[in-house]
């Protein structure tokens, strides 16, 4: 049996696993062992066993991930989350569907310090979820803005896929926060379209809130003040060459920690929940990431990406027809998988085929994560979801996956427009990199 059949039997029983629900690091690690010992024997597994554990989380970019989700776990500790939706609600509340659109901004604020989709749409669904519920929002839309604006801590920076991406493929931390800001925006901007559209179209699904008058206003912003400061020290610092993202990460985390201690948000047993929740997320992304190196150590071997390469060249077809695929399939297996086993099971074969195409890696990353993010809030199994119906009572599964289409369509928007104005993602690095 040649070393590519095995290879695409071994991608069968990957999946075939994944269906029962293992997980999907002792899924990845146990197929690449298997496989790696039908075509390279035992001894080599027995090294690669051996080895493969420890490199795959010794290197020093890697304390980026649990330093950037202590920041996200401090900071919704502190109320951040709350300022900052009082503080969108207060200038923009008053509009039809403005508490909807004020949820959007507040993810998309609380995004870039948390980094975390999961965690933002969590967070924001106990703040916002019973605000719009007591002021007769319809529950679709209520629900679908808070998982869809979840989202938005996927991309907007400091994003932990982002890093996870960037530490993959070997590409700068810093771009690909650079280069994920002016799409993070858009993505906000284009939400708040799209519920400006619907609620246009049927006004009681969304009734307006009563004008806040200025000085609640300034009251309102005065008390965002510090993630503003957090941010702008945590991302400028990188961008001005100050220090490097792991210590832009550090001190996020020290800064998000004092800022909870003085909003007296921080008990001994919080601190210590915040340090047990940080744990338990880095220790299932690296085992993810061990079983990733597993897998990709059997990928390797069978020459499945450079056959991959060599036939999608033989076939001559335009790469903006192959983008169009790889984005399609993508979407699809976001029905089934979450976001960061996405990228980790097909980065192997498709990074090398997206680089033999011609494409910035940069700019393709910015895609990658755009449309894993898509693929958190697309039934049946976005992990946004089931964060919202798990922190909402009586909410249905079908009722928020109606409400979310109109989100959908404005993702679409976005990609189309990231894809036919590259300079969308590549404008900002070049200013500050270059």
């Amino acid at each position: 049996m040649s070393s590519s059949l095995i290879g695409l039997l071994a991608f069968a029983a990957l999946f075939g696993l994944i269906a029962i629900r293992v997980p999907i690091a002792i899924a990845m690690g146990v197929v690449g062992a298997v496989g790696g010992l039908a075509i390279n024997g035992f001894d080599s597994v027995a090294f690669i066993m051996g080895s493969v554990p420890f490199e795959s989380i010794f290197p020093y970019s890697l304390s980026v991930i649990p330093l950037f989700i202590l920041m996200g776990v401090f900071s919704a500790k502190a109320g951040l989350s709350r300022a900052l939706y009082d503080a969108a609600h207060a200038f923009i509340g008053h509009y039809k569907g403005g508490l909807a659109m004020a949820t959007v901004g507040a993810c998309a604020a609380f995004g870039a310090i948390c980094g975390s989709s999961l965690a933002t749409a969590a967070t924001m669904c106990r703040v916002a979820m019973p605000e719009m519920r007591r002021r007769n929002y319809d529950d679709g839309l209520a629900s679908a803005t808070i998982a869809a604006g979840g989202t938005l801590g996927v991309l907007i920076p400091p994003s932990v896929i982002m890093v996870i991406y960037a530490i993959l493929t070997e590409q700068s931390i810093g771009r690909l926060f650079a280069a994920a800001l002016i799409p993070g925006l858009l993505a906000t901007v284009l939400y708040m379209v799209a519920i400006k559209i619907k609620t246009a179209r049927n006004p009681e699904q969304g009734p307006a809130d009563e004008r806040v008058n200025w000085p609640e206003r300034i009251v309102a912003m005065i008390n965002v003040w510090p993630v503003m400061v957090l941010f702008g020290v945590v991302i400028g610092g990188i961008y001005a060459g100050w220090f490097s993202p792991t210590e832009a990460a550090a001190i996020g985390a020290i800064g998000a920690f004092l800022l909870a201690l003085f909003k007296r948000q921080l008990s001994f047993k919080t601190f210590l929940d915040c340090l047990d929740e940080t744990a338990s997320t880095t220790g299932m992304i690296f085992l993810i990431l061990i079983g990733t190196a597993v897998f990709n150590y059997f990928v390797e071997t069978t020459g499945l990406p450079q056959s991959l390469v060599a036939s999608v060249g033989e076939l001559g077809w335009d790469p903006y027809v192959i983008l169009i695929l790889l984005i399609v399939f993508y979407v699809v297996l976001g029905c089934f998988m979450d976001a960061l086993s996405m990228i980790l099971l097909t980065l192997p074969f498709i990074y090398p085929l997206i680089t033999s195409l011609g494409f910035d890696p940069i700019w393709f990353g910015v895609i990658m994560v755009s449309v894993v993010e898509v693929g958190l809030i697309t039934p049946p199994v976005g992990m946004n979801l089931f964060i919202i119906m798990a922190g909402t009572p009586g909410l249905k599964l079908q009722t928020i996956s109606r409400g979310v289409i109109s989100f959908l369509f404005a993702d679409v928007a976005r990609l189309a427009l990231l894809i036919l104005f590259p300079a969308l993602s590549l404008w900002l690095p070049a200013l500050l990199m270059d």
